[in-house]
């Protein structure tokens, strides 16, 4: 087999984590015909069919599975391999990708990377914003943030930022004609902005705290977002109470445009922690950044 087909079993692997040429070719950045090429390419010299292809997916075929599953974690090592390598040079360089949250993301990573990428000009950084537990390993990804207490365990964790507080918020308008609640059962008489997680597999209960007395209450309004920006931008507009971060609503609640009920019912949590596979060697770029973030709160 020729060396340059390190590069199609790349490919090949790609599209099979995908399931579409398209996903894949959008991915690389290149054309779906020429990474069908590609493929092809990598079948007709080995003399087997490796991917089966319908009009609505792409799986391996039994010979396909079996030399994915004998090169990938084959590539993994010499992935990491050649981060260590890239390691080693003068100037920190490279991409680093990161899965995060809306909310980790602008108020986490954001205010880092304002002033961390322009001192590495040879630094990329992609970020994607999905609120699932994504396989970070599986996904390619460098790394992820989350709120601390759903990091999986066999991860290594780093605090990057205090704990947080969820606060419930509704502008003087509506709450000028609706009594403001005083326990959280009191919210069922309200209208209520609902967030619907992929994670939690439908829309998430508001959870309260008082005096180790924790209750769940299931809102209901005319309104069901699956981002914060959006469920602040009703609040504000008079269509019910939200439950977001304090750090989300903090400008509209200091200048008067939203206003907090049942603060003693809102407890703090763990802070945001960026977590990534003990195994993986990572690169100088990525150690930089990862210690822009811890010294960016502590």
């Amino acid at each position: 087999m020729r060396r340059e087909s390190l590069d199609d079993l790349e490919v090949l692997l790609l599209v099979a984590q995908e399931g579409s040429f398209t996903r894949a070719a959008a991915r690389l950045g290149i054309s779906q015909s020429a990474l069908s090429q590609t493929v092809r390419g990598l079948e007709e010299r080995l003399g087997v069919r490796l991917l089966s292809r319908t009009t609505r997916s792409v799986t391996p075929t039994p010979a396909g599975e079996r030399l994915l599953a004998s090169v990938s974690p084959r590539l993994e090592e010499i992935r990491q391999e050649l981060d260590a390598l890239h390691a080693l040079r003068d100037k920190p360089a490279g991409t680093i990708r990161i899965n995060a949250d809306e909310h980790g993301a602008q108020a986490v990573l954001w205010p880092v990377l304002e002033t961390f990428l322009p001192q590495y000009p040879d630094i990329q950084v992609e970020i994607t914003v999905d609120y699932g537990l994504t396989d970070i390993v599986a996904q390619r990804y460098d790394a992820g943030l989350r709120i601390g207490d759903i990091v999986a365990r066999d991860m290594i964790a780093v605090p990057v930022g205090p704990d947080q507080k969820m606060v419930v918020v509704g502008s003087p308008a509506y709450l000028a004609n609706h009594p403001a609640p005083h326990e959280p059962p009191d919210l069922t008489a309200h209208r209520c902005i609902n967030l619907r997680l992929p994670t939690r597999g439908g829309l998430y209960a508001w959870e309260f705290e008082k005096d180790r007395q924790e209750v769940n209450v299931r809102v209901e309004g005319q309104l069901v977002f699956n981002t914060m920006g959006m469920m602040q931008r009703a609040a504000l507009a008079g269509f019910g109470l939200a439950y977001l971060p304090f750090d989300e609503v903090r400008g509209a609640i200091k200048d008067g445009r939203l206003t907090t009920v049942l603060d003693d019912w809102c407890p703090s949590y763990p802070g945001y922690r960026l977590y990534y596979p003990s195994r993986r060697q990572q690169s100088a770029a990525f150690t930089l950044l990862t210690q822009a973030l811890r010294a960016a709160w502590l």
